[in-house]
């Protein structure tokens, strides 16, 4: 590992590294001067690889591993997200969902293209194809670790990583073998297989059947990776390929005010013959050798992916058809420099072509013919190429044993080629341009210092910039009040603080951010279905995640997370509810998050834990009128092992039957609801060999 690295005797850094593993505290305390079979070899160290960051790095990093994946028996990656400091996934119908990293819940373009998702380290999609559902791709059933960075990325990973970057780490051959089941009282069956060859190839499947527990809403989802690991000449090379397909009746949501109390209309679904089909499928490699002084990485990688839905959640739903493919070359080289100073360059290439068509089928029932909004046949019908380089330098300097400063910068340049097939010019609510190109440019810098106060305790401050060019549905898919070309790339300015380590010999493990970020050129969609493609807003916050063990056998961890995220511009419209002030909460952003799990190791064989997970209030509206009150949800888990490599387990959620809601908005003044799943329980059985 570059850089200084916190030292600790053995005997805390077992406890450190396994305190780290249950919080997501991504620290470097548990890299001892001792060897690695003193402390069991660190959880972190393969997200270390696959993420090309070191837990030593100034901002703020966490992840979930193995283990901890294995125990949530998560059939929704919001599930494990949920688990770490500043994130709150909001989950939809079935597979679909919602992303916030120290931001609301994002949708639309926004949703799209403010968090960058990666597996093994490369971007599941080009930077202007992104989907709000993204996290759907990849493979995070059987994962090795799930990383999270939060707050901006850009600097690093380029364009989309605004708000934060998630990284899905799969697992790699000679990790051994695994079959798990699984079957839910809300009539959800599950199997996740690692098949693994020992030394060369891993295969990994996870099968998954979902009835519904609302009308008409059942999922079909099947994932599929293989992994292949080589040692050809210098180079240590790693292959995999990975894919997904999903088959999905989808929920809508329930209107009226407070209407997810109502456990019968919970059950119901407005919009039975609502559906999500999407496959995707990606390639890509890791070649790494000895170059010079230094170390050469390429990540050559091609995906490609389709999705066709009904927009359910429009008035005049609609149904839209996506597809892209795309592929390109990650390219690194680090050297030292000297003994205090090291250099790293890269360079990426993304090519990319895509099209979307969206139509409306039949006529929009509830609107003024003759003022219609929404008229009846193609809305949109495109196709775009686009072509993203970029080059990005950072020098990493350890002033003392104990005091290391990181400089980066990035360039970055996105060109789109757009044609249509569905004519130019206003149709109702709709604006299609006419062919064009367009080009977008960008720095992004960032500059952090890391002091290592103690054996056991750092302080870091990092500034960053996070930048998004547009995507594709942003520049295209423009409405009647809009001008073409009108777009500008959105930027996050971020400065934080933190502290992180541990102390009482190791027991308690904690790591605690500050920070506050602006952002401008905000292109979102408000609640009356129009696009505002200039807005600005501020966010601030305080984030903790902590672990403490009481006993060898007793253990509390967790996170809680203050957050005040405001608009600030005025936009002053007919309806109240989107009317925006200086100084409005932004809607779907709770001020508080928290989550906790208490959990004990009964005996040898038994372990019992209990969790909660907590969202507090928000507005659900722009113009804060409107407000869903919050929740917090308990859970259970107790896990048996039966024989050697077999365990059985046992999982509750919602352990109080709360009735709650996933999601709450308002939709042309009307508020809405995804409701909360109730109280079940899932049972399954787990075999390594």
């Amino acid at each position: 590992m570059s850089g200084s690295v916190i030292r600790v005797v053995p005997e805390s850094a077992r406890r450190i590294c396994l305190l780290s593993a249950l919080t997501g505290v991504a620290v470097a305390l548990c890299v001892p001067q001792a060897s690695a079979q003193q402390v069991e070899e660190s959880v972190l160290s393969p997200v270390e690889v696959w993420g090309d960051r070191s837990e030593a790095d100034p901002g703020s990093r966490a992840f979930v591993d193995a283990a901890q994946i294995d125990a949530t028996a998560a059939d929704h990656p919001a599930e494990i997200l949920n688990q770490l400091p500043g994130v709150n996934v909001q989950m939809n119908s079935g597979q679909e969902h919602l992303i916030a990293i120290r931001s609301p819940v994002l949708t639309g373009g926004a949703g799209q293209g403010s968090f960058l998702i990666l597996e093994n380290g490369i971007p599941t999609r080009s930077p202007a194809f992104g989907n709000v559902n993204s996290l759907i791709e990849p493979h995070h059933e059987i994962a090795d670790a799930i990383e999270v960075v939060r707050g901006p990325g850009s600097a690093k990973y380029g364009s989309n990583a605004v708000h934060g970057l998630i990284n899905v780490i799969l697992p790699e051959p000679g990790e051994g073998s695994e079959i798990r089941a699984s079957y839910g009282t809300l009539g959800r069956w599950r199997t996740d297989m690692k098949l693994d060859e020992g030394r060369h190839w891993l295969v990994n499947l996870s099968l998954m059947k979902d009835t519904g527990w609302r009308d008409s809403t059942g999922v079909d989802q099947q994932k599929l990776s293989v992994v292949g690991k080589f040692n050809p000449g210098l180079w240590d090379a790693t292959v995999w390929l990975s894919g997904q397909n999903l088959n999905q009746e989808t929920g809508g949501y329930i209107v009226g005010a407070d209407a997810y109390k109502d456990e019968d209309l919970a059950k119901t679904n407005a919009n039975p013959d609502a559906y999500r089909d999407a496959w995707s499928v990606r390639l890509g490699a890791r070649l790494e050798r000895p170059l010079f002084d230094g170390t050469l990485t390429l990540l050559p990688y091609a995906h490609s992916q389709a999705m066709i839905f009904s927009q359910h959640f429009l008035p005049y739903s609609g149904t839209e058809k996506n597809a892209h493919t795309g592929g390109g070359l990650m390219a690194r080289f680090e050297q030292p420099v000297s003994d205090v100073l090291i250099w790293r360059i890269g360079t990426d290439l993304d090519v990319a072509t895509g099209y979307l068509r969206e139509i409306q089928s039949r006529p929009t029932f509830g609107f003024n013919p003759a003022n219609d909004q929404f008229p009846q046949g193609i809305h949109y019908d495109y196709d775009v190429d686009t072509t993203v380089a970029a080059l990005w330098t950072e020098l990493e300097w350890s002033v003392s044993d104990t005091f290391r400063i990181l400089a980066g910068l990035r360039g970055e340049s996105h060109d789109y080629d757009y044609t249509t097939r569905a004519p130019a010019g206003i149709n109702g609510r709709f604006n299609v341009p006419a062919d064009r190109s367009d080009s977008y440019d960008f720095l992004t810098p960032k500059l952090g210092f890391v002091w290592s106060a103690t054996d056991t305790v750092e302080f870091y401050a990092n500034y960053a910039r996070g930048a998004r060019a547009p995507q594709v549905s942003d520049l295209y898919r423009l409405q009647s009040l809009q001008t073409v070309g009108g777009i500008e790339t959105e930027t996050l300015d971020s400065v934080e603080v933190g502290a992180r380590g541990a102390a009482l010999d190791g027991r308690f493990v904690f790591d605690l951010a500050a920070y506050w970020m602006d952002k401008e050129h905000f292109f979102f969609r408000d609640s009356s279905g129009l696009n505002v493609t200039d807005g600005s807003t501020e966010h601030k916050g305080v984030e903790l995640a902590a672990a403490f063990e009481f006993t060898d056998t007793l253990t509390l961890s967790g996170n809680v997370s203050w957050s005040d995220q405001t608009y600030t511009f005025d936009r002053i419209v007919s309806s109240a509810s989107d009317t925006i002030l200086d100084g409005n909460e932004i809607d779907t952003a709770p001020e508080w998050l928290a989550d906790a799990r208490l959990g004990w190791q009964a005996t040898d064989r038994l372990a019992l834990s209990l969790n909660l997970e907590h969202v507090g209030e928000y507005f659900a509206d722009p113009g804060n009128l409107n407000t869903y009150p919050g929740h917090t949800i308990f859970g259970a888990r107790a896990a048996w092992e039966w024989m050697d490599s077999t365990e059985l387990w046992l999982n509750i959620r919602n352990l109080t039957d709360e009735r709650y809601a996933d999601r709450a908005d308002v939709s042309f003044g009307n508020p809405r609801y995804f409701p909360g799943e109730p109280v079940n329980a899932t049972v399954g059985i787990s075999r390594k060999f």
